[in-house]
């Protein structure tokens, strides 16, 4: 940024007649937090820098022509806006000097200083320090550069220290960085009067950051739906001073969704760290969201459109092919819809199957769910049925849960041990990482089959009493159900749809459907009492197909 005063080219003469030396002013603060501390764009420190210049100006009887000034400039190195634009304006104008606060404002790096200096000596620039006896002698450019060299020293220590100061934060399960949305940095003070800074979770954007993850984890939305959805639902990044609340970019939602903060994880120089701060959502909704992501390629999937819902679904009952919509067109310009085999279309086969209207497709399908409802006296006894095979599985299920609850915790016991080796400096960071990876795979392993047996034991016998509810009302439903629902339905309770020569369909029910239609079947009369055993009869892969609800 530069500040411009009255433009003068020379030597500026005073009402005495006096020539006036012409003089830049350079002033720079190291960070974004000293620019713009005291909630003003200068903050506390430019200002005052401007003023020491000022009055070493009036010393030296000399008028501040220009002003360059680098706010949240590191002095570590020369490319600095600020800098450049000085540099070259001196080497336009005739300046006599260049005054700034502290040496280690225009440098802290040895080389950069001399390349500064001489820049300034061949333009014929003295550089004056505002608070530093530094002069031209050979005495003054020894201070000078003894000066120059403890202010690099200064630099590259308070780096080192600052990156130790970070680690051991991290240790602690501090936050090393400006928490990301969701969270809120905050100041309190103790009772001692000393400032603590801490995280605390956003109560306005926290529930719509894990609405994000549990609407992603569904599988039914891609990330660009869900960037739709959330700032529909007025999802906006936090003010700052200079930048006012906006929406989010599709960029940084794929960065919230593999951020593992939400867990309570901190991801510090690519190693893993458990935080103290509150997580927004559980581990394993963060897993089953990272497994989506990572299965879905970055190339957007082509949507394609169904122009009926039987379109894909019916096969030839002569030779087995897959039976293709198709339209024709009369002489009277009436277009008509039908269904005809693949295989005579291609020439692959030698069958003569003819087409089939669309409306006789249609009804031949919606008649057949009329087929597979099951009455109310059927849907309770398979329903005992059901919980009776289950609690029969389920026995001797508690020692593998057991095995695996205590695989999950002797890993995370040994991440933990790695982490203090880690701080103790017993094991470096490389070697960190990877035991960490070695570990991370093991547990999403655990993970993964406890998951599978939650799902196959108790999401297996809710889908079972889900799929029998479906039976009992299965041809009103579909009959009062739009085309995409009906197109869901049969992909759930069928796997193939034949249509004979004689327009007659012969279905293949998907599994549960056809366990259960089966038992209904097998019954014989209602009063039958024979008893039969269960133990496999509803052992049945639950593939939590998308259910059908009309």
């Amino acid at each position: 940024m530069t500040t411009t005063a009255p433009t003068l080219t020379a030597l500026d003469p005073e009402a005495d007649g006096k020539p006036m030396l012409l003089a830049v002013s350079y002033l720079r603060v190291s960070t974004r937090e000293q620019a713009e501390r005291g909630g003003t764009e200068e903050g506390f420190s430019i200002p005052a820098q401007r003023e020491a210049n000022h009055r070493k100006a009036d010393e030296l009887g000399a008028r501040v022509v220009r002003e360059f000034v680098d706010a949240g400039e590191s002095a570590r190195s020369a490319d600095r806006d600020g800098l450049q634009e000085m540099l070259a304006f001196i080497a336009a104008t005739r300046v006599t000097f260049c005054i700034v606060h502290k040496l280690d404002r225009l440098a802290r790096n040895r080389a950069d200083d001399v390349k500064i200096h001489e820049a300034l000596i061949s333009a014929g620039v003295t550089l004056v320090s505002a608070t530093e006896s530094i002069d031209q002698t050979p005495s003054g450019m020894l201070v000078h550069g003894i000066m120059s060299s403890i202010a690099e020293f200064y630099s590259r220590n308070l780096a080192t220290e600052v990156t130790k100061g970070l680690t051991q934060k991290v240790a602690q399960g501090g936050t090393p960085m400006r928490a990301p949305i969701g969270y809120l940095n905050v100041r309190k003070t103790d009772e001692n009067g000393r400032e603590i800074r801490t995280v605390e979770v956003d109560p306005d954007r926290a529930p719509l950051i894990r609405w994000a993850f549990e609407h992603y984890a569904e599988g039914e939305t891609s990330v660009t739906g869900l960037l739709r959805d959330l700032t529909a639902r007025g999802l906006l990044t936090v003010p700052t001073p200079k930048r006012p609340s906006k929406p989010l970019g599709k960029n940084t939602l794929y960065k919230l969704l593999t951020n593992p903060y939400y867990a309570g994880v901190i991801r510090y120089k690519g190693a893993l760290y458990p935080g103290a701060h509150d997580p927004i959502v559980e581990p394993v909704l963060f897993d089953k969201v990272q497994s989506l992501l990572k299965a879905r390629t970055a190339k957007m999937t082509r949507h394609v459109q169904h122009a009926h819902h039987l379109k894909g679904l019916l096969h030839c009952g002569t030779c087995g092919s897959r039976m293709l919509l198709d339209f024709a067109t009369n002489p009277r310009g009436v277009t008509y819809a039908y269904f005809i085999c693949s295989g005579r279309a291609a020439k692959k086969t030698t069958c003569t199957r003819r087409a089939v209207p669309v409306a006789v497709a249609e009804r031949l399908v919606a008649d057949s769910y009329a087929n597979i409802t099951i009455n109310d006296t059927a849907y309770q006894r398979i329903a005992a049925d059901v919980d009776a095979a289950f609690d029969k599985r389920n026995t001797g299920q508690d020692q593998e849960l057991a095995d695996l609850t205590a695989n999950r915790a002797r890993l995370e016991s040994e991440s933990d041990k790695l982490l203090a080796a880690h701080f103790a400096d017993a094991i470096d960071l490389d070697t960190l990482k990877r035991h960490q990876d070695r570990i991370r795979a093991g547990l999403a392993d655990v993970n993964r089959r406890l998951s599978e047996h939650s799902e196959h034991h108790t999401g297996g016998r809710a889908f079972l009493h889900d799929s029998l509810r479906l039976l009992t009302d299965a041809h009103h439903a579909y009959k009062y159900s739009g085309d995409t629902d009906r197109r869901i339905a049969n992909q759930a309770f069928y796997t193939r749809l034949d249509i004979t020569d004689d327009e007659q369909l012969r279905p293949t029910l998907a599994e549960p459907f056809a366990t259960i239609f089966r038992e209904a079947h097998d019954s014989g009369d209602e009063g039958k009492e024979a008893k039969r055993e269960h133990s496999t009869s509803f052992d049945v892969a639950c593939s939590r197909k998308t259910l059908w609800v009309g």
